[in-house]
């Protein structure tokens, strides 16, 4: 899919482009590369004599091929940009290219950023004057997307945290306490992930020299934002760490009173066992046969070797 986006009267508006022809009439300050066709990039090459990378938004590129600068001018940037989306939280590789005064984006997904962006710029008038501001106010809107998922993150936290303090832990809800602390942990290292790449992608911009003076006090704003992010961003790496060790530490009590159970067990049964034992032996005059009331006798001295260790245990404690 092929967006483009023209300002009027200071406000961004979009128009999707379907053919070759439709780019003739606009002239944008903004191009949108949504997993865009052959067809789409030849369209590209032709109007605005650009060439996109073939491997623009591959995964496995080289850090020193991320942020450069061509000798004709055209600045390359590639950035990665989160989506939290409830099930699945991802990365998602976004190719930037400066080139004219136009910027140009291709992604394989639409992201939530792009959709946050294109809202206010439709809203706010005087919001963007020309594509560098387009690029910064996409990364003051990851800045901000980055901190509403840490602020999820926390709620979601929250909840885990008010079933796993509780006294009542049994294994079914630990394993769900664990599953959720495990993808809260996830999402929380996709967010750092995601504020150290736009740190280094606003710092690339900064030291490019391609900013204005009130670009450069925005961009330095942005900064300031992402700074402030990684405090919340560790404390919630150490409330993750307690509430995991938390949770299995009430595993592991669990598990220790089954272990308790047959322990207790094994040593109570071991007196009737010794007791049935003798009385098993073959000797000559057996008490079970010779007296009357042998057999009741050897079923009471059981008995009582059971209750015995029991009744220690309990004055003990150790049944509790």
């Amino acid at each position: 899919m092929l967006n483009v986006f023209t300002l009027a009267n200071g406000r961004l508006f979009q128009e999707e482009i379907e053919s070759h022809a439709a780019l003739a009439d606009v002239k944008p300050v903004w191009v949108d590369l949504d997993a865009p066709t052959e067809e789409e990039k030849g369209w590209i090459v032709e109007h605005f004599g650009l060439t996109i990378p073939s491997d623009a938004v591959d995964d496995d590129l080289e850090e020193s091929a991320r942020f450069y600068e061509e000798d004709n001018g055209e600045l390359h940037i590639r950035s990665d940009f989160l989506i939290d989306d409830g099930e699945t939280p991802r990365n998602v590789r976004v190719a930037f290219i400066l080139h004219r005064n136009i910027l140009f984006s291709v992604h394989a997904e639409d992201l939530p950023v792009f959709r946050l962006l294109r809202l206010r710029a439709r809203r706010i008038p005087a919001l963007i004057d020309d594509a560098k501001d387009v690029l910064l106010k996409l990364y003051d809107a990851d800045a901000e997307y980055s901190a509403d998922a840490l602020e999820g993150i926390y709620d979601h936290l929250e909840a885990v945290s008010a079933r796993v303090l509780r006294q009542d832990v049994n294994d079914q809800a630990a394993g769900e306490a664990l599953s959720a602390i495990a993808r809260e942990e996830d999402l929380n290292g996709r967010v750092r992930r995601n504020v150290m790449d736009t740190r280094r992608a606003v710092s690339f911009m900064m030291r490019s020299r391609m900013l204005n003076a009130e670009q450069f006090e925005e961009a330095r704003q942005i900064l300031r934002d992402i700074d402030s992010l990684d405090s919340h961003s560790t404390f919630l790496f150490d409330k993750i760490n307690f509430l995991m060790n938390a949770t299995v530490g009430f595993i592991n009590i669990n598990q220790n009173k089954i272990i308790k159970i047959f322990s207790v067990a094994s040593v109570a049964l071991l007196p009737p066992t010794l007791i049935a034992s003798i009385y098993g032996m073959n000797f000559k005059v057996m008490p079970e046969l010779d007296w009357r009331y042998g057999y009741a006798f050897a079923i009471a001295i059981m008995i009582a070797s059971v209750a015995a260790p029991f009744i220690f245990f309990r004055r003990k404690g150790w049944l509790r």
